[in-house]
């Protein structure tokens, strides 16, 4: 009479050791990607305003084109670990090794297409004449490190598949310390101004990309496998990324009709919907954790053959995603004396602020579903339909964020609207879980 019970506690806790031990490292990992940045800035901010004002130009362009080509990552945990859970290692490293040949030809064509437009690109971005010869310089010599940073994001989405988060925790920490270090020396007792912050980036890339080189390839002599480029194998990839390409560049849609629209709002409130966005950036990277977890399981039960193990792992992630969620919002409004301070001390900024904070508490339960969900269906392989659904919750939002201004609405209505680009995401993708056409198992998604 106890069997059932005891069992299905057993499997709860079998469930949440592998969810922990994917994310947390997952989570670190995430969140020492920014700190590129970060300290780019800290240390060009030094130099000068109009120095910091280039970087923060060059900086922003190379985010998003690097964060369009995401789906290096997606595609290819999924894709990975349907290998690893039909047995095939050999396979697994040649699906990540094909994954790999993309991002470099990627980056090739970013490199063929960025260098000679880079002052047209920082001109539209609308650069001050003092600001944009430091833009120019900072995008020109990063944008040769944008092949080891799409590499980085492929090789990435390959030992996720392997179900291991912990060595792009490690290869993100050392890449970080490389940065600074390089940063340092290279901008200050090297004389090199900007261009040696950027130089020092692109060295740092590189160096990681190199050891995930590594023990990808390490991997693949073990296994025996082919390290030639395979045009079938890098279409397949291309074809599988596609339309993760598609929802990304909706989502991208959604955050610059959401900034462009508080831009309309008034000074004010573009101040404090910066504020508010960088929070949800934050939380983001802790719901984001869940979603990784959830591509390398979801993608090994269903490589495996197992549908009800891909179902009960299914159903604990989204406990995961609403505790998750809840406390995370929970955190947002109980630290706000504490954070507020940090950003801004302008009364008027701070009312604009307080009820748009509010709001993005309440949406968090939501947002953490809506997480867990992605990394589900991205570990299914179900891109196609992410693409269409994201379509579909950007048809949603545009119209009804837009008449924000229209009428007299604040900040405060506009981060509602972004409350319902949320739930009509949660809609899609929960009414496309419920129908269980996203279970399609075997090592290849047919």
């Amino acid at each position: 009479m106890t069997q059932a019970p005891t069992s299905a506690r057993s499997t709860l806790r079998h469930h949440d050791r592998e969810i922990v031990a994917l994310a947390l490292p997952a989570f670190g990992a995430l969140v020492a990607e920014p700190l590129f940045v970060m300290v780019d800035s800290a240390v060009i901010g030094h130099l000068g305003t109009t120095q910091l004002a280039g970087l923060g130009i060059a900086a922003g362009l190379l985010a998003a084109a690097v964060n369009i080509f995401v789906f290096l990552a997606y595609a290819t945990t999924g894709a990975v670990a349907r290998r690893v859970g039909a047995g095939d290692l050999a396979g697994a490293i040649r699906q990540g090794m094909d994954g790999i040949w993309l991002a470099l030809l990627l980056g090739a064509a970013v490199i063929a297409v960025a260098l000679p437009i880079a002052p047209a690109i920082v001109a539209l971005f609308g650069a001050s004449d003092t600001a944009a010869p430091y833009a120019i310089t900072y995008l020109r010599i990063s944008t040769l490190g944008i092949p080891a940073m799409l590499v980085v994001l492929a090789a990435t989405g390959v030992l996720r598949g392997l179900q291991d988060t912990r060595t792009p925790l490690y290869v993100a920490i050392g890449g970080f310390g490389t940065n600074a270090a390089l940063n340092v020396t290279l901008v200050y007792a090297a004389g090199l101004g900007i261009a040696g912050s950027a130089w020092g980036t692109v060295i740092a890339q590189n160096a990681m990309a190199a050891v995930y080189l590594a023990v990808v390839i390490r991997g693949a002599r073990r296994h025996g496998t082919s390290l030639r480029p395979d045009a079938a194998g890098i279409r397949a990839c291309a074809h599988a990324g596609a339309p993760l390409l598609i929802r990304t560049l909706s989502l991208r849609a959604v955050m610059l009709i959401a900034t462009a629209v508080a831009a309309r709002l008034g000074n004010t409130d573009i101040a404090a919907h910066q504020i508010v966005l960088t929070l949800w950036n934050l939380l983001a990277f802790a719901l984001d954790a869940i979603a990784i977890a959830g591509q390398a399981i979801i993608g090994r039960y269903l490589g495996a053959g197992d549908e009800e193990g891909a179902r009960a792992a299914c159903r604990r992630m989204v406990h995961w995603g609403i505790a998750s969620g809840v406390v995370l919002g929970l955190l947002v409004v109980a630290s706000r004396p504490l954070f507020i301070p940090l950003f801004t001390t302008d009364t008027a900024v701070r009312d604009a602020l307080l009820p748009a904070l509010l709001v993005t508490a309440l949406i968090q339960p939501v947002s953490g579903v809506v997480f867990v969900l992605d990394g589900v269906l991205m570990g299914a392989g179900d891109g196609p339909y992410l693409a269409w659904a994201m379509i579909a919750t950007l048809a949603a939002f545009a119209p009804v964020a837009l008449l924000v201004p229209s009428f007299g609405g604040g900040l405060t209505a506009l981060w509602c609207t972004m409350a319902l680009m949320m739930s009509v995401r949660l809609a899609t993708l929960w009414l496309r879980t419920r129908s269980g056409r996203w279970i399609v198992t075997g090592a290849v998604r047919g």
